[in-house]
């Protein structure tokens, strides 16, 4: 893979290739909101179909897709890959949808109300005809979040409803979001941001307050919905069960597990991370322990960044650093991947740093995405290792590199492909790998990334154990033998994570809402750590870390267990 390599498209397709081409237009039209996150063009103006019919559209592509897969001859390793990538996909997709997952998809993460709300994130905003399009959609929204009422009424009929949990603190976000909580609203800020453009255009504005407001009072109106009429009919147990557990582990995962020996073993690396936290904290702080080091950590001015613009530009300089230090040396990094855009989150979303990826033409770079939580102030010692996650060489490489490769992937496997234990799994693998490679050296920063090392195991032990209702061990320091809770859970990720209470509050929130999602960022560095183990016992000297990194990001997103096999052969 070259640097300087043209990003062109495949002339000529294969049947494979262009079922996947015609899939990914098909999904564009039906999701204009994918369409815009993936940069596809022609989409701008609308939001989608909300309602069941609207998911069913979905679902009748996918069966008909799946037919055609099913019959296309496979005429090369590209082929067979693309091929077993996009089946699994949709396989999983038309699952859920038996299950009939779309009336109870409401949680605090991933649902058509932040997805809704998301999108303007990723619009362009430097001209007029941008800014149309912006208060287009803008004026679409009470139908779009009225057709997602629709469907979760519809769910509330059929005894498929989501949790109270979720709905409230879903609740609370639309408020957050409308300005109904006293909080500036989202869409004001909007607003803030085409005056500051500068574009004279007085009708735009105009048109512009008039389709904010539509905006507002929609959310506004849902965030009620939510507070009364859904929360009184939502389920008041959080957990889900063996069966759905399974389905959405295996929807997250793309493999299936074992799960109490996947419990069993987030203890087992939860015990490793103590170990080395209490053996670096005395690096930190001499003769302390844990708590003494990260009191430390947080309070030395020293040891922070003061400003949130202040903050942002140094995540952002960190970030080129990476990339400038690690090309060529450690990774092939294409060109167009060597842009990358630290930006802060807008309010109301989750307090978890997230990444976006670039269009497909890169005219939008790679962005990584931090929420302040309303902070002014940033200690830097776990900043490190997310960025590392975050950014590079974490997301932004995995995922940009599946972007670039127009000639290899399919566009299936470039724009949709891949699962979160997949990118996550990357991503956890990528923190680890920044401490091999001697970025970690400063014992503050590997501290910061045992930190998320832990909070990951403890993912692995509250995700299952709260879901299946696990006992605590017996031989455990926390309340040993005693049933999982929403509650217990809460106290555990306090004591154990080393994150602030404002953040972990809403991570129990999280795996709640989104069952086996939290398990994939260890579950998949797993994979990625046996597979290179694998890879280099069987190369021995011949064995370079650089050229199977290059191979294993040129195969673009699966599942894991199609990962574990290609790895394994490459």
């Amino acid at each position: 893979m070259s640097n300087d390599k043209n990003n062109n498209e495949k002339t000529e397709m294969s049947p494979i290739y262009e079922i996947s081409d015609n899939y990914v237009e098909k999904i564009a039209e039906l999701n204009p909101i994918t369409a815009t996150s993936l940069g596809i063009k022609g989409h701008e103006t609308n939001l989608g179909d909300f309602t069941p019919e609207g998911n069913n559209k979905n679902a009748s592509l996918a069966r008909n897709t799946l037919k055609a897969l099913i019959t296309a001859p496979i005429q090369s390793e590209d082929d067979r890959r693309a091929k077993e990538v996009m089946t699994e996909d949709i396989e999983t997709e038309l699952r859920l949808h038996k299950e009939q997952e779309h009336y109870r998809s409401l949680n605090i993460l991933h649902s058509p109300m932040h997805s809704i709300r998301m999108v303007f994130d990723h619009m362009p905003k430097n001209t007029v005809s941008e800014w149309e399009n912006i208060s287009e959609r803008l004026s679409k929204i009470p139908k779009a979040l009225s057709d997602y009422t629709s469907t979760l009424r519809e769910g509330v009929k059929k005894n498929l409803v989501s949790t109270t949990r979720q709905s409230q603190a879903c609740a609370a976000q639309a408020a957050t979001w409308a300005g109904s909580n006293g909080s500036t609203s989202f869409f004001a800020n909007l607003l803030t941001e085409f005056k500051n453009a500068d574009i004279d255009s007085g009708k735009l504005q105009n048109a512009l307050e008039v389709n904010i407001s539509k905006s507002e009072n929609a959310y506004g109106k849902f965030s009620e919905f939510l507070a009364t009429e859904y929360t009184d009919r939502a389920n008041p147990e959080d957990a889900v069960g063996d069966d759905r557990y399974q389905l959405w582990a295996r929807t997250y995962n793309g493999i299936d597990l074992d799960l109490i020996e996947t419990y069993e073993w987030g203890w087992d690396q939860l015990r490793w991370v103590e170990e080395e936290m209490n053996k670096t904290a005395k690096y930190i702080i001499p003769g302390g322990g844990v708590e003494e080091a990260k009191n430390l950590l947080e309070s030395d001015p020293k040891r922070r960044v003061d400003g949130v613009e202040n903050f942002r530009s140094w995540m952002q300089n960190l970030q080129e650093k990476t990339i400038g230090e690690l090309n060529g040396t450690h990774f092939d990094i294409p060109k167009p991947v060597t842009k990358i855009e630290a930006l802060i989150a807008p309010e109301g979303g989750a307090l978890a740093m997230y990444y976006t990826r670039p269009s497909g033409d890169f005219s939008r770079p790679g962005r990584t995405w931090y929420p302040t939580g309303g902070k002014t102030s940033f200690p830097i010692w776990g900043e490190v290792s997310i960025a590392y996650h975050e950014g590079v060489p974490g997301h932004h490489f995995q995922i940009g590199t599946s972007v670039y490769l127009s000639e290899t992937l399919s566009r299936y496997q470039r724009q949709l492909g891949g699962t979160s234990g997949y990118v996550e799994g990357w991503a956890l693998y990528a923190e680890r790998l920044m401490g091999e490679l001697g970025y970690l050296e400063n014992p503050d920063y590997y501290m910061g990334m045992l930190r998320a090392q832990a909070l990951r195991s403890v993912r692995v032990i509250l995700d299952i154990g709260m879901h299946l209702k696990l006992q605590i061990p017996q031989d455990s320091d926390f309340h040993p033998g005693q049933p999982w809770t929403p509650e217990l859970g809460l106290a555990f990720i306090e004591k154990k994570s080393h994150f602030p209470k404002h953040f972990v509050a809403s991570e129990i929130d999280r795996y709640l809402g989104l069952p086996g999602q939290a398990i994939s960022y260890k579950v998949g560095e797993k994979v990625w750590l046996e597979t290179r183990k694998s890879a280099k016992k069987k190369a021995g000297d011949k064995f370079n870390l650089k050229d199977w990194h290059t191979k294993a990001l040129n195969l673009g997103g699966m599942g894991l267990s199609q990962m574990k096999r290609e790895l394994l052969n490459i």
